[in-house]
């Protein structure tokens, strides 16, 4: 597992959460062995997983999504966890040939405790979460805190529905 070449982190875990999505192949099993493969990565302790929800692409093109937030404690750095979820990506037949190009698995970084970061690579919160409701309902099963009545109305008309 790639995370056995990072260097953990001594000082208290963080709490970050992370979308996890899929439109190619098997989507459901995409998504259980992304979350599967994250919950045995050194560094990473999986605390809740949402149900998972059917939603019609958003700005792409494709087959429907399933998809579902994980709430995780990382040991790891943001750029380190950044790289294990490419990884894990990789591992499972991600391919980048476009901007939301259909994928095997896509697993974004939404918050990364209460960080922001605005780097080349990397930016936290994730640009875009308030506008999605594949990541504002599955984040407000498992964090409502993080989601007000607001912001999922402003997504109600995005075609969504849970699974499981």
């Amino acid at each position: 597992m790639i995370t056995d070449k990072f260097e953990l982190r001594e000082d208290t875990p963080v709490v970050a959460f992370i979308g996890v999505g899929s439109n190619l192949g098997d989507s459901e099993a995409f998504v259980r062995a992304g979350i599967n493969e994250l919950r045995r990565s050194k560094g990473i302790t999986l605390l809740d997983t949402s149900p998972f929800f059917r939603s019609k692409p958003f700005q792409a093109s494709g087959e429907d999504y399933i998809n579902a937030v994980i709430k995780i404690k990382s040991l790891l750095n943001p750029d380190d966890l950044l790289s294990t979820l490419q990884f894990i990506e990789n591992q499972n037949g991600r391919k980048r040939s476009t901007l939301n190009a259909p994928r095997t698995l896509d697993l974004d970084l939404i918050f990364f405790g209460h960080s922001q970061i605005d780097s080349p690579r990397l930016k936290i919160p994730h640009p875009r979460w308030r506008e999605r409701a594949f990541v504002l309902l599955p984040l407000h099963c498992i964090a409502p805190e993080w989601v007000s009545d607001e912001m999922l109305k402003n997504v109600q008309n995005q075609e969504i529905v849970q699974v499981e």
